[in-house]
């Protein structure tokens, strides 16, 4: 969310504050938006109540996540008589439309993320006088969200999109219709920012897309694999992430890339959503369970120990007791290191919404409770592999309550250690732990020394 305040023809009083929901495509966003709005000569505050334009970058991705909008919106609507303007940005607002001028009348301006690259535009006519600005591009618009004024909120973990939109239309998903086509940078571009972030003291790099591994370059320079390679070899970046993969697009060549460029970070997260193959046709998921296993296998033969991660969704309509188990046979064949889970709920304009939900929440509830307690034990034997190793750490920070470090792995796992008495370390600096033990999203050691 985006906040303004002050007089909006006075350019040394404009001030903003900006809320962001959703993922980290969403994140990534915001940092854009607020490197465009400092361009701009607007000011970034910490509260709402410093603050003049109200934004909110919104996710529609879960249920009921416009109502959560709105309601945040009839919030600081108290706010209004203090000349604040208000808008909303993201998937919310590409969904939703000028509805939401309707709903909250005391909106300014919406701008879905397709449209962020005319935000100077759209903040002149709020600053001259426009009660209703709005940017909503469709479908067909081929332009990516590029610039140079990206304000990075974190100092070591740089992000780079390099595709926006999505054409896969998966029966659930109402990514398609908020965010666009498929839509890829050049790669040139895309070496250009890696080389930008390295000269600021970035270390690690992660590459963004809807479907990542999707990629084209429009120069037909590289293939995505290529990319990562070229990326990875960027003087001063000592990791390269990529997410989130399709497994449609995901060929070998990625896992010969992580296999021969130790700077590619040995973690796929390959978003399988069921187990059973007539579930998968009907989320329009482009793929089969064995065409999926065919590509764990890739992973799993690899020479480096890749960790894998994935997204599952229960309760899809007409999702069966026995397709349900099929999900979890999967889970136990591929022995993921960890998933992210979710309920189906219906969302707007997507194919899905013509299928009947006759599951009810209660046993969504059920399956979502049982397919969790599945994962913490994988999970946990999947961890229990590293304890004795000595794996390299990004320090991330200190957590003094329980006088631990909290580094993260090449593999991405979380890794909370102990250091000898006396021993500071720097956020964003390397070191080697000794791990001692391990929880099932997670794992402790020690200080190698």
């Amino acid at each position: 969310m985006v906040v303004y305040t002050g007089s909006m023809s006075d350019a040394a009083s404009k001030t903003f504050y900006l809320e962001t929901f959703g993922c980290q495509m969403n994140a990534h966003d915001s940092e854009k938006v607020v490197g465009t709005l400092l361009a701009q000569g607007y000011r970034q505050v910490p509260t709402v109540e410093e603050a003049g334009l109200v934004l909110y970058n919104t996710c529609s991705i879960r249920d009921k996540a416009e109502q959560k909008v709105f309601n945040r919106l009839a919030d600081y609507k108290k706010y209004r008589a203090q000349g604040k303007k208000f808008g909303v940005l993201g998937c919310v607002a590409q969904q939703e439309g000028e509805r939401i001028f309707e709903r909250a009348p005391y909106v300014s301006l919406v701008c879905g993320s397709a449209s962020y690259r005319n935000l100077p535009q759209m903040l002149v006519q709020l600053e001259t006088g426009s009660s209703r600005v709005t940017g909503l591009d469709d479908r067909m618009t081929d332009e990516c969200f590029e610039t140079e004024f990206a304000a990075r909120t974190n100092p070591h973990r740089g992000y780079i999109t390099i595709i926006e939109g999505c054409d896969k239309f998966c029966a659930y998903c109402v990514v398609p219709f908020t965010r666009g086509k498929e839509r890829s940078r050049t790669s040139a571009s895309v070496l250009e920012e890696a080389r930008q972030l390295a000269d600021l003291g970035y270390t690690e790099i992660q590459l963004l897309g809807q479907n990542v591994n999707s990629y084209r370059d429009p120069s037909g320079l590289k293939s995505f694999a290529e990319l990562l390679v070229a990326v990875a070899s960027v003087v001063g970046i000592r990791r390269v992430r990529f997410t989130t993969s399709h497994p449609r697009d995901f060929g070998r060549d990625i896992v010969e890339a992580i296999d021969a460029v130790p700077a590619l970070c040995n973690h796929v997260h390959l978003p399988v959503q069921s187990g059973s193959t007539r579930v998968l046709d009907a989320m329009s998921r482009l793929y089969t369970r064995d065409e999926y296993l065919e590509r764990i296998s890739w992973i799993q033969a690899a020479r480096r120990d890749i960790s894998l991660t994935s997204d599952l969704i229960v309760g899809f309509p007409g999702e069966t007791e026995r397709e349900f188990e099929e999900t979890l046979s999967l889970m136990d064949l591929v022995g993921y290191d960890s998933v992210f889970t979710f309920k189906y709920s219906p969302r707007p304009n997507t194919p899905a919404l013509r299928l009947e939900d006759a599951i009810p929440e209660a046993e969504k509830a059920r399956r979502l409770a049982v397919l969790n307690d599945r994962q913490k034990q994988i999970g946990t034997r999947r961890n229990q592999r590293h304890v004795g190793q000595i794996v390299e750490a990004m320090v991330e920070g200190k957590n003094a309550a329980r006088g631990q470090w909290v580094g993260r792995t090449s593999q991405i796992k979380v890794l909370n250690f102990t250091v000898p008495a006396g021993v500071e370390l720097a956020a964003g600096s390397y070191v080697d732990v000794r791990v001692t033990g391990c929880f099932p999203n997670s794992l402790v050691g020690e200080l190698a020394v």
